[in-house]
């Protein structure tokens, strides 16, 4: 489905047209202004390797904590579109050779639960979420809900639910390992708490598919977010109860986020942010987007273009300037061709530098590699 020697033929005819016009593109509109809550660059974590592992109580006074930075606080899950939340929620992570560990700090003045059945529905309380893709496909990915009484709700997905992905809520992390501790009371309308925290122990075997154990190694790259969902609640004959509307039905929910969505939906794996594995302690460099995350950003483009269009035409377009895409952009210096391969029910797009490494994207929103140096 790609011609690799014509895109490099493509490269270097624009690489020359480049060095002798100057990057026209430069002052060109933002091809990313269409959808531009969907292209807020995501948060980035560099999470510390560790000797010793925290003790899973939920209390963060382990020495060994002060090797992880606290995250940013919790924003918004639709970002610069809502106002900042009224609580702190904060992360920070570390890892050894079998499991990422979490902690969370989670300001609350009034802490309830009551759900308390393993896999019970837990963001019906107020909770604490973690959403994690190994493989940084959107694909194949785990999410772990946790509420203040340390109840567990965890699944896992074939691929997102707006490409009919399937929940399987049988799955269990097998070895998870979560403590929480209260500030304060739990479920006790008449005092004021200060809020709850939790650590939290995933092991990479329990996140790992069939018999291939996905152990980072330093500078591997996953995809990851955190969720916070509060309810708005009154105190009523001793018990916290959520607020109704004129119709009985509940309050919409809060949803506060590590990194923003810009929707109101976690299952935009393509929207988490992203968690880099550092072996080296001395190494305390700030986390910058890989050139390959960028270049990706122009394959989400086709791809929200490309399920507007079938909406709309109900097929998939194959011309880039439908939707005002340039066919050449330059990423980081460096020119990058964009194709797309389309009939009325699938797509795949292509993006391509002089390395000649393709990254495709298709209609499920499946991200993947090619290096077509082997199709020559």
């Amino acid at each position: 489905m790609h011609n690799s020697l014509a895109v490099k033929n493509a490269i270097k005819i624009i690489i020359a047209a480049f060095t002798f016009f100057g990057p026209v593109n430069a002052i060109a509109q933002s091809p990313f202004e269409k959808f531009p809550n969907l292209f807020t660059v995501p948060n980035g974590y560099v999470v510390n390797y560790v000797k010793s592992p925290p003790v899973i109580d939920g209390e963060l006074t382990d020495a060994v904590w002060q090797q992880g930075k606290w995250s940013d606080d919790f924003r918004d899950i639709e970002g610069d579109l809502k106002p900042n939340p009224p609580l702190q929620t904060r992360v920070k992570m570390l890892w050894d050779d079998s499991c990422l560990y979490i902690a969370a700090q989670i300001s609350d003045p009034h802490v309830w639960a009551t759900l308390k059945q393993h896999d019970e529905i837990i963001f019906r309380d107020n909770d604490f979420e973690v959403f994690i893709n190994p493989n940084n496909t959107t694909h194949q990915y785990f999410e772990m809900e946790f509420n203040a009484l340390n109840t567990v709700f965890d699944l896992f997905l074939n691929k997102p639910y707006r490409n009919n992905g399937n929940a399987m809520i049988n799955w269990d992390a097998k070895g998870l390992r979560s403590a929480v501790k209260v500030q304060g009371s739990m479920n006790d309308p008449t005092d004021t708490d200060k809020g709850w925290t939790i650590e939290i122990a995933i092991p990479f075997n329990a996140i790992s598919l069939g018999n291939n154990v996905q152990v980072p190694v330093d500078g591997t790259l996953w995809r990851i977010n955190f969720s916070r969902v509060e309810w708005d609640t009154k105190a009523v004959n001793g018990k916290y109860i959520k607020l109704k509307d004129s119709s009985g039905r509940s309050l919409p929910e809060h949803n506060w986020v590590w990194s923003p969505q810009g929707v109101v939906n976690m299952h935009y794996p393509e929207h988490w942010g992203y968690l880099q594995f550092n072996k080296d302690f001395t190494n305390n460099k700030p986390f910058t987007v890989p050139y390959p995350e960028l270049q990706k950003r122009y394959l989400w483009l086709v791809y929200y273009h490309e399920k507007l269009w079938r909406d709309a035409h109900h097929g998939y377009q194959q011309s880039l300037k439908k939707f005002d895409i340039k066919s050449s952009v330059m990423i980081n210096k460096q020119v990058n061709i964009l194709k797309i391969e389309a009939t009325k029910h699938q797509f795949m797009a292509f993006i391509t530098d002089k390395s000649e490494i393709t990254w495709t994207i298709n209609q499920e929103g499946l991200i993947r590699r090619l290096n077509t140096k082997s199709d020559e």
